[in-house]
């Protein structure tokens, strides 16, 4: 909702464009998303389901016989497809399509963090699809890509799936943040404290969230070393997130009065539940 639907209203407002540079494939990007949802929710339908957690873990999703997997395979692999054409979208109206004058500096916090989703998404969700491709292979051609009697490695599958996993929280979460920074700015009448290091603080969330995808696995026996690499990065994520954090209550400070004190309360109770959420 936050990336597809606000984006794509806002984006090439922020932009100063009249619409995305390839419409006809924003349009059929939105038209695959009902496809994906049907074909997910209709594996609710049949016998025994997904049956197997929604994280489709192998052997059991290349061994239970039930046709939910595959419906949930094809579903995922379809929201993936209208995904990467909203991205490769995205990435090309910002490149091309930007009012001319319209430099880096004057951009806002929320048309960058579009751009950073749009990065991810093409980052994490080829492979993504690569792996639920291998699992329909095992299902059903007699490969053993994640088959251990066979040579296959079931954490490979874990490595490849949270790969996407986790760059798929800031994916959520980016697109959040700058609408925050943007309710902020409209209705203080004023830029954000700190504008740059705002954008610089999404960047470094973007890239730390594909480096810490180890830390959903800690049960599946990595080395020493890897965890410490994992849990050393994921640390490090708090620092751009306190930065934000720290932008967000100085311009609220720095304000004499707001225009629409119940949509700012709204922002500031995101901002407490967000720092509840991250101490905790």
């Amino acid at each position: 909702g936050l990336f597809g639907g606000i984006g794509n209203y806002l984006f090439p407002i922020l932009l100063g464009s009249s619409d995305v540079i390839y419409p006809r494939v924003n349009l059929f990007s939105l038209l695959l998303q009902p496809v994906a949802f049907g074909l997910v929710i209709s594996a609710l339908y049949l016998e025994l389901g997904s049956g197997t957690g929604w994280t489709l873990y192998p052997p059991l999703s290349t061994s239970i016989s039930s046709l939910g997997v595959d419906f949930i395979i094809f579903g995922l692999l379809a929201s993936g497809v209208a995904s990467s054409l909203s991205a490769i979208n995205f990435i090309t109206t910002f490149t091309a399509t930007k009012v001319v004058g319209l430099t880096a500096d004057r951009i806002l916090p929320t048309a960058w963090s579009i751009l950073f989703t749009a990065f991810l998404l093409l980052i994490s969700l080829p492979v993504v699809t690569s792996v639920f491709l291998m699992v329909f292979l095992d299902r059903h051609y007699n490969t053993m890509f994640f088959e251990a009697s066979n040579s296959g490695d079931p954490v490979l599958y874990q490595h490849l799936f949270w790969f996407f996993g986790h760059p798929e929280v800031y994916i959520l979460i980016l697109p959040a943040f700058g609408i925050i920074s943007l309710i902020i700015s409209c209705f203080s009448s004023k830029e954000v404290f700190g504008n740059q290091t705002m954008i610089l603080a999404m960047a470094s969330i973007a890239l730390l969230g594909c480096l810490v995808w180890g830390h959903h696995m800690y049960t599946s026996g990595l080395e020493v070393d890897t965890r410490g690499f994992f849990t050393t990065t994921t640390i490090l994520i708090a620092l751009p997130t306190g930065n934000k954090i720290f932008n967000w209550v100085s311009t609220l400070q720095c304000v004499d009065s707001i225009k629409s004190l119940g949509v700012v309360m709204l922002a500031i109770l995101f901002i407490i539940n967000f720092v509840i959420g991250g101490v905790t």
